[in-house]
């Protein structure tokens, strides 16, 4: 069986997906449906993505992915 390699995202993510797919459906949606279904399609395989990184994500991994990115602001 292969060994799964999930990559860890950051929370920013999640609340991007998070946010955007409210966007998508409150103020697209309803002025141009292909646009709001096809946003808020790619904004909750983003919310999925995040949520299968919390969960399965080694948390060593994650916690370097944060101190990299806090390191490269400084």
């Amino acid at each position: 069986m292969l060994k799964r390699r999930i990559a860890p995202l950051s929370g920013s993510f999640m609340i991007t997906a998070i946010l955007g797919f409210l966007i998508s459906t409150v103020y697209i949606f309803p002025r141009s449906n292909p646009w709001g279904l096809a946003l808020s399609v790619l904004f909750a395989a983003m919310f999925a993505a995040a949520m299968i990184s919390t969960t399965y994500a080694p948390l060593e991994a994650e916690i370097a992915a944060e101190n990299k990115s806090k390191k490269a602001k400084k």
